[in-house]
């Protein structure tokens, strides 16, 4: 189930990464959220783009080899985990921070919750 898992959140994180990289304009403006946090600027975006696609890589890897693709997992969940912390602390220091806390949950902080939660559960030996 946890591969399933890793290989769905791996293609749209995946897919996320390839519209920052090649699309990031459009991207800027189809997500609701991004144009509050400043103007749109084309490297940082492609920067970030670029982080998901490493992301996407390493959650793929443990879809498709659980023990050696675990520490990859690790990687990204540490991606996704440090990423939703900054923007719980965007938000508490916001005006409407369940506002902001609501609107990030299902692009944010549920990638996070889902990786952190493959990532603390190391893939078991075989003989």
């Amino acid at each position: 189930m946890g591969r399933i898992v890793a290989i769905v959140l791996a293609g749209v994180l995946g897919a996320n990464g390839l519209a920052m990289l090649f699309a990031g304009q459009w991207w800027y403006g189809a997500v609701p959220s991004v144009p509050l946090t400043g103007p749109y600027n084309p490297h940082f975006v492609r920067d970030i783009g670029v982080a998901y696609l490493i992301t996407a890589g390493g959650l793929a890897w443990f879809a498709r080899a659980p023990r050696q693709g675990w520490p990859a997992l690790v990687l990204a969940a540490g991606f996704l985990t440090l990423h939703a912390a900054i923007h719980v602390y965007d938000a508490a220091c916001g005006t409407a921070p369940l506002v902001a806390a609501a609107r990030d949950f299902a692009a944010v902080y549920a990638p996070a919750l889902i990786a952190l939660g493959l990532a603390l559960v190391p893939p078991k030996e075989t003989a």
